[in-house]
This record gives C-alpha cells, sequence and structure tokens, in this order.
C-alpha cells in the first residue's frame, strides 16, 4: 500500500466517502500536518497556525465523531486556517472574517452533507453573523447520523431541557448541574455543589437527573 493509499484510507474510515478525496487534496494543498486524535472533553477539534519552530499548518479531530460530524468540525478548522491566510492571526477567533469562511466553505461543500440536514445547513450559513439556532439544529441533525444512533437510546440535548430541570453532562458525569436561563447558544446552569454558575453549550449531550 502507498503513502497515498494509507491516508486515504484512515480518511475513508473517518469521513463521508463523498468527502475523501476534497479533504486529502485540500490537506495536500497546504501542507497540513493532520491528527485523529481521541475524544477530547473540551473540544472536538483544534487548528493551529504556522509559527516559527513548526512552520506547518496543524489540524487535529477527534477520532470518536461519526462521518458526517467529523466532517462538519474539519470545515470549522478549515475555515480557522482559510481565515489565517487572508488575515493572520491578528482578527478574533470565530469574528466575522472566520464566520465568512465557514459560511463559504459550508455552502461549497453542501452536496457532502445528508439531504435532508442541507436545508438547515444553507440557513446557518447564509449571512453573518451565522444563525447560531440553525447551526445548533444541524449539529443535533447529523447526531442521528452518527454509528449506532437509535432515537430511543440517544441522549437528549441541554436545549431540549426546561428551567430548573436538573442533568448531568454526558462529558463530566460527576457534577450536577440545575438549568437556569437560555442565552442565545449557551444556558446559564448552577453547579450543585460548588454554588458556581456555567455557561454551556446548548448542544451538549446530558442525562436527566429524576
Amino acid at each position: 500500500m502507498t503513502t497515498e493509499e494509507r491516508y486515504r484510507h484512515i480518511l475513508f474510515n473517518h469521513l463521508p466517502q463523498v468527502a475523501v478525496d476534497w479533504v486529502y487534496d485540500y490537506l495536500n494543498q497546504h501542507k497540513v500536518h493532520f491528527h485523529i486524535t481521541l475524544e477530547r472533553k473540551s473540544k472536538l477539534g483544534d487548528y493551529r497556525w504556522p509559527q516559527r519552530e513548526r512552520t506547518f499548518h496543524e489540524i487535529s479531530i477527534n477520532g470518536d465523531l461519526g462521518p458526517y460530524r467529523f466532517l462538519w468540525v474539519f470545515l470549522h478548522e478549515a475555515a480557522h486556517l482559510e481565515t489565517h491566510l487572508r488575515h493572520g492571526h491578528s482578527v478574533a477567533a470565530h469574528g466575522h472574517e472566520w464566520q465568512a469562511e465557514y459560511c463559504r466553505l459550508l455552502r461549497e461543500h453542501l452536496a457532502l452533507f445528508p439531504t435532508e440536514v442541507q436545508p438547515l445547513i444553507v440557513r446557518f450559513a447564509r449571512r453573518v453573523p451565522m444563525e447560531r439556532a440553525a447551526g445548533r439544529q444541524a449539529e443535533a441533525a447529523l447526531l442521528r447520523f452518527e454509528p449506532g444512533y437509535s432515537p430511543e437510546t440517544a441522549a437528549p440535548t441541554l436545549d431540549q431541557l426546561r428551567s430548573g430541570v436538573r442533568f448531568r453532562l454526558k462529558s463530566k458525569p460527576a457534577l450536577l448541574f440545575e438549568a437556569q436561563e437560555r442565552r442565545r447558544t449557551r444556558w446559564l446552569c448552577l453547579e450543585l455543589t460548588s454554588g458556581r454558575q456555567y455557561l454551556v453549550n446548548g448542544a451538549a449531550e446530558v442525562t436527566v437527573e429524576k
């Protein structure tokens, strides 16, 4: 097996088949050092721009994601790379410049996603600032395409709860929270042991306390 065949095989195991050629060519074009990592609780992907001691672009994606969520996160990180190429690293991480690049990439590669999710992605990416509610809905819809997904066993998200409900995050099961107030894409939540308040992403998967 050649080096190219080996890399394509790795991508094939993590991406929708229709996306493998484009992602492979993109990584080669920009000479990206690409890493597939173990699950990380704090993030799904990461981009690092070239620096004096590391003269290459670097993208990492969590390897536990299903194919379409893997592609969704890859485009997010590729938008950081595109933003760096056009603006350097002096702009806000998720500011208007990054949002414009993410919108463009999502629109250009819309056909790589399932047909039923495409209208949500179009809504999310049709303008800057992006429509975050549509983004959360698109992420939730992509969860249905995860390997082994079942509606009966799927974990609810924080956005599906109501104020006053107690829950644990699937990523931090030791902490017990109470949902207090929705604030755009996040919820203000009270961690009951410490009494501290946190802003939690509404798309986070939770376990409801009875």
